[in-house]
Formats: structure tokens, C-alpha cells, sequence
């Protein structure tokens, strides 16, 4: 029997993907519906079909009968047949003899407990009643199964009863036929009946098992039979993204793609996701639903951020993050991690009024801060407001070179309105900025003696007025995005009006379409972001 098992991915390039997978270890197969997911594992299957097991959790399951209705010679005869039939091409998709898989499974269950207690009695007419009181500490496979329903939040209980019958109960209530579970109680039985009664050193593929079955069940129940087969080895293919995490000692391979040859698939693009990788649950978990290149951003997945950065990062997975500090986090904990060499990480925070200094930290660790004071100036730049208002002229026959300057004038004096609130958000930011970049250093409190951190507000008023005013003056609007905190005004409000549209969410979304429609509106967006979009691309 094999201590372990060799796994041969092709890639369409010169040498396969290559993964051992040894007795004692499982690998999650995640990966989207069309990249060729299933395919695989009916390649992996019939790689190793001499010493294989293949569970369709994902299957019609229905009993026809809940007693030992198989002989030995039958139940060989099916499980023959199921193995011709599990290395068909056309298997991914259709299952043959779906009742007679779990007529298999109750004879396999029924004859595993029946040979344990054979054995038990052997020992005990032989005289060997220690050696039989040891064996009958072993738990039966039905054992074992109620033990993990129980943990894993299924209150029903299994056991054979007269007439080589399997009968349920549930909250001690009366007996009755397995065959009248429930769709996700009946696959739970039946995955568990598989795995438990598979000879030692078994690869057990467990096709979909959430597919019937919630994660709070079937993540505690696969985590109990893997630690009860330590003598076997475990794919698991799914669709669940959460079902790798909550196993950690497990390996994922990701499916990122694949390549017909006519109708058959010939090669893969994967990616090995180790046990133990260097990187938090939350990053695991944005990793395994994300694409190879992954932009984090700011805000949550209905915010701004998102939905316009798609549009102008596209074949990159764009993540919402809470704060910029998150976002952070984020990059440099997949750039740091050595287990991830094959994911390219960005970020990208709203400038906020940065100083130059910490703009250039966040660069130096692959985060860009845009140019602007946040993003909505991408919504309301000059270039977009044009665009904008050109389609809108379209509709109403409007003038757009006099919708947009009134929209803009308009703008420009909302700013105004809100001048000293500005102004003072301005110089609350270089205040701060002033004083927590003169905090004492550690040489300071060895020096000993007297440290002083202050700001001149007054100064600091003064130029800041001294710029606004300037901005104003010279109606740069553009300016004035990239300065002050104009959300907290009601100048976007003046440029939807302005326009005439209906209010900010109309308008959010027509920016949003326009990128959609015209990729010169995407490039004069790519532009303001610097070189963040050819690293990206790069």
C-alpha cells in the first residue's frame, strides 16, 4: 500500500505541477465554476484509482432500502462498476447508480460492525477476554458517526437495529428508516459512512460536500473524520472558501484556469496555497476567493472605492479593506509572506493631506496614496465632470460647455461657503502632522532635559487661507479636490445640479457607466494614479 500519493498537474508548459500529498495529510481543490475544477479531480482520481475512493457529495443521495440487501459478490460486482464508471470523462457530471452507491455504503457499515463484533466473540471463546475487552473499546464506524454528528450540530443518532437494519433517532425519540432523513443529514451520514469504512491508506476524494450541507455542519464534520483517517489521505474539492481555513492543517491548491484540447481539458494554472502559511486567517481568506494580482482598497464592498477601481483595474481582484491602516496590513503581509511568491499585492489610501514623507513610506512598501484628498475627487475631476455633462447634453439638448461651467462656478462657491470649516480641517491635519513628526526620539529621553513639540496655528492659519484663497482666485477646482475634504461641503451636490442630474447616487452611477462605455474616460483616471497601474500590469 502506498505511503503516499504523487499528484501531476500538466500546465501546458514544460514540467507539471508536482504535489505529494502523503497518509495523514488532505489538499483543499478550490477553485470557480469554468476553470476546470472538477475535470481535475477526475484526473487526480484516476491517477491513483488503484488505491482511491471518490465520494460524490455533491450527487443525488436516496436509499432504496436501509438493511443488508448486497452480497459480498454484489457489493464487488457494483464497486467494479463504480470504478470503470468514476474514470469516465463524462463522470464530472453524471452519476450512474446513485442508490446503488449508498446501498454500498450501508453494506460496507453494517459488515464493519458485524466483523468487529465476530471478532470480539472469536476472542472470547478462544479465553482471550482481555484481548476481547480491548477490541470492544475500538468505537464502530456507527459509533464514531454519532460522535461526530453530535459535534458537528446534527442531533440524531444511528445504529443498527433488527434484521441488520440501520435505524435513526432524533432527540431520543422512536426509531426510523435512514432513508427518511433529511437531504443534508442523509449526506452527512453517508459521507461519513464512506470515509470511515475505506481501507488504510486510501486517497479519499470527497467531491462538493457542502453542497447539501451548511459550514457549521460540515466543516466540524470533516475536520472529525480527517483526525479519525489519519491512515488515509484527503482531496477535498469545493466551492466554499471558508471550508480551507477552518482546516489549517490542510494544503489548498487553487484552480486559477484551464486548457481544452477539443473537448478534454489537458492542462491547469494552479497555485499551492502550504499548511502553515505565514499569513493571517482574514489575508487567507481574501487569497483564496481573489486572482493572482490583488489591489486593496479603502472602505467596504458598497463604498466608492471598489466598484470604480474594478473598472480600472480589471483581471485584478479588488478587496475592500476598513481603513488605510488595514490596507497596509494587507500588502505587506502578502509581500512578506514567503509562501506567497506567485501573489502580486498593491494598495491604494486616499491621500488625506499626507506629507510627502510618509507618501513616499507607503510607496516604498507597495501602497500608492492618491493625488487627491480622497476618492470621490476621481468622481467630481474636471475630465470626469466634462465627460459627464457631454452625455447629459445629449439627452436634453443642453449646452455642456454652459452645464459645465455652471457646475463648476456653482462648486467653487459652495467651497467658499464652507471656507473656515475647510481651512480648519486643513490646518487640524498640518498641526498634527507637525507635532507627531516632533515627538521625542529615544536619543531624546537619553539626552534627558527639556523636549518641546509645538505648532504655530496662527502661521499655519494664515497659510492655509493664503492657498485657499489662491485656489479660489484661480477657480482651480482640480486644486481644491486635491486639498480639502469637499464631501464635508456641499460642492458635489452643486455639481450634480449643475448638470442636471437627478442627485449623487444618479451621478455616481453614470460616472461608473461612462467608465464602462469609454476607455479614454478609464485612462484619464489610470493617469491620475501615477505609475500605480503599469506596476500592476507590468
Amino acid at each position: 500500500m502506498p505511503s503516499h500519493f504523487q499528484l501531476n498537474i500538466p500546465t501546458g508548459h514544460a514540467a507539471p505541477t508536482t504535489v505529494t500529498l502523503k497518509v495523514g495529510e488532505s489538499l483543499y481543490v478550490l477553485g470557480a465554476n469554468g476553470t476546470g475544477k472538477s475535470s481535475l479531480v477526475t484526473r487526480l482520481f484516476n491517477e491513483n484509482q488503484a488505491h482511491a475512493k471518490r465520494i460524490a457529495a455533491h450527487r443525488q443521495t436516496w436509499f432504496e432500502s436501509n438493511t443488508l440487501d448486497m452480497t459480498p459478490r454484489n457489493r464487488q460486482e457494483v464497486e467494479n462498476s463504480f470504478r470503470s464508471q468514476d474514470i469516465q470523462l463524462q463522470s464530472r457530471y453524471k452519476d450512474w447508480n446513485p442508490a446503488g452507491r449508498s446501498s454500498m455504503a450501508i453494506y460496507d457499515l453494517i459488515d464493519a460492525d458485524t466483523m468487529q463484533e465476530r471478532k470480539i466473540a472469536a476472542l472470547v471463546r478462544t479465553g482471550d477476554v482481555p484481548g476481547a475487552q480491548k477490541e470492544a473499546l475500538n468505537p464502530s464506524p456507527l459509533q464514531i458517526i454519532n460522535e461526530l454528528m453530535r459535534l458537528s450540530n446534527l442531533p440524531i443518532e444511528i445504529s443498527l437495529g433488527e434484521g441488520q437494519k440501520i435505524v435513526a433517532r432524533k432527540n431520543n425519540g422512536s426509531d426510523y428508516s435512514v432513508a427518511e432523513l433529511s437531504d443534508g443529514e442523509r449526506n452527512a451520514f453517508l459521507i461519513a459512512a464512506n470515509v470511515l469504512t475505506a481501507r488504510p491508506e486510501t486517497l479519499i476524494i470527497i467531491d462538493e460536500p457542502e453542497r447539501h450541507l451548511h459550514r457549521s455542519i460540515i466543516s466540524p464534520l470533516l475536520r472529525g473524520l480527517i483526525e479519525r483517517r489519519k491512515d488515509c489521505a484527503f482531496i477535498l474539492s469545493t466551492h466554499e472558501l471558508m471550508l480551507p481555513i477552518d482546516t489549517p492543517d490542510a494544503s489548498t491548491m487553487l484552480v486559477r484556469d484551464c486548457q481544452y484540447e477539443g473537448q478534454t481539458v489537458r492542462a491547469w494554472t494552479v497555485d499551492i496555497v502550504p499548511p502553515g502559511a505565514q499569513i493571517d486567517e482574514g489575508l487567507k481568506r481574501d487569497l483564496l476567493g481573489a486572482r493572482r494580482k490583488m489591489l486593496f482598497v479603502e472602505g467596504a464592498k458598497q463604498s466608492l472605492d471598489a466598484p470604480l477601481y474594478s473598472l480600472l483595474f480589471p483581471l485584478v481582484s479588488v478587496i475592500p479593506k476598513e481603513d488605510c491602516r488595514e490596507v497596509e496590513y494587507a500588502v505587506r503581509g502578502l509581500r512578506s509572506a514567503p509562501d506567497m511568491h506567485w501573489i502580486a499585492a498593491w494598495g491604494i489610501v486616499d491621500n488625506d493631506q499626507r506629507s510627502l514623507e510618509d507618501i513616499a513610506r507607503l510607496r516604498s512598501v507597495g501602497v500608492w496614496a492618491l493625488p487627491h484628498y480622497s476618492v470621490e475627487a476621481l468622481y467630481y475631476h474636471p475630465k470626469i465632470v466634462e465627460r459627464v455633462a457631454e452625455r447629459q447634453a445629449r439627452v436634453t439638448g443642453a449646452d455642456p460647455a454652459a452645464l459645465i461651467k455652471t457646475a463648476i462656478d456653482r462648486a467653487i462657491a459652495a467651497a467658499v461657503a464652507q471656507k473656515a470649516h475647510l481651512v480648519t480641517s486643513a490646518v487640524l491635519r498640518s498641526a498634527r502632522d507637525k507635532i507627531l513628526s516632533n515627538l521625542p526620539k529615544r536619543q531624546d529621553i537619553v539626552n534627558g532635559g527639556l523636549v518641546k513639540v509645538e505648532a504655530d496655528v496662527t502661521l499655519l492659519c494664515t497659510q492655509e487661507e493664503a492657498r485657499f484663497n489662491a485656489l479660489i482666485t484661480a477657480a482651480d477646482w482640480d486644486g481644491l479636490l486635491a486639498r480639502y475634504p469637499l464631501r464635508e461641503s456641499s460642492a458635489f451636490d452643486c455639481i450634480v445640479s449643475g448638470i442636471k442630474v437627478a442627485d449623487r447616487a444618479t451621478y455616481r452611477a453614470a460616472v461608473l457607466k461612462l467608465l464602462q462605455d469609454d476607455p479614454s474616460a478609464v485612462d484619464d483616471l489610470r493617469t491620475l494614479l501615477g505609475d500605480l497601474y503599469a506596476n500592476v500590469v507590468a
